[in-house]
């Protein structure tokens, strides 16, 4: 590869970046893994799901299987 096609291939790498963090709403959350009230966007995903069909009955658990 030229220098040439190296430079134009991060110019055009460097504009999409700026696109889509101009593109986005900017409210990305860094802070990491949340749990209990501060884990709001899985409550958030379950009430947008449509209703699921009721799950298949499952096996007996292990511990009664021990018996």
């Amino acid at each position: 590869m030229s220098n040439r096609s190296i430079i134009i291939m991060v110019l055009i790498l460097i504009g999409a970046t700026a696109y889509l963090l101009l593109k986005g709403d900017g409210n990305v959350d860094m802070s990491g893994e949340k749990h209990g009230a501060e884990a709001t966007q899985a409550e958030d995903t379950k009430k947008d799901a449509p209703a699921a069909a009721p799950a298949a009955p499952t096996a007996a658990p292990a511990a009664d299987a021990k018996k």
